[in-house]
């Protein structure tokens, strides 16, 4: 998948990503997000409206799913990279308790994700006694 740019503000074209989307054939709402530097982690849900929308859904049933929408600037425009969970993005800093709002999708981001988090708290904790000191 490709980069889509306009020419409107970053609070804009996070504004629109997070924004309820609605179409004859499914609706979507973001159930929670969060910004970790230019990565938009957040957690949708699609409502099929109609037959198709996605292999496992008849209409009227929902599914939720782990987005990353990388950030990026170029001249006076912002755009965004689309990625999901699926797509075992190469980024870890999705928040963990996102992990338990939708159903996993790829167990080896998963743990990237888990991963990450843990060297977090290590380095946390690991570097909190010399901080100690120095206060």
């Amino acid at each position: 998948m490709g980069w889509y740019f306009s020419p409107q503000s970053r609070s804009e074209l996070i504004a629109e990503l997070i924004a309820p989307q609605e179409t004859e054939r499914a609706s979507v709402k973001v159930i929670a997000h969060t910004l970790r530097g230019n990565v938009l982690w957040s957690v949708a849900e699609v409502t099929a409206r109609a037959e198709g929308v996605h292999r496992d859904l008849a209409p009227g049933q929902s599914l939720r799913y782990i987005r990353c929408d990388l950030l990026e600037r170029s001249g006076n425009q912002w755009g965004y990279k689309p990625l999901d969970e699926s797509m075992h993005p190469y980024y870890y800093s999705c928040p963990l308790s996102y992990l338990d709002l939708a159903p996993e999708q790829s167990a080896d981001w998963r743990a990237g994700v888990r991963a990450y988090h843990a060297r977090r708290r290590t380095t946390t904790v690991a570097t909190a006694p010399a901080a100690a000191l120095l206060a």
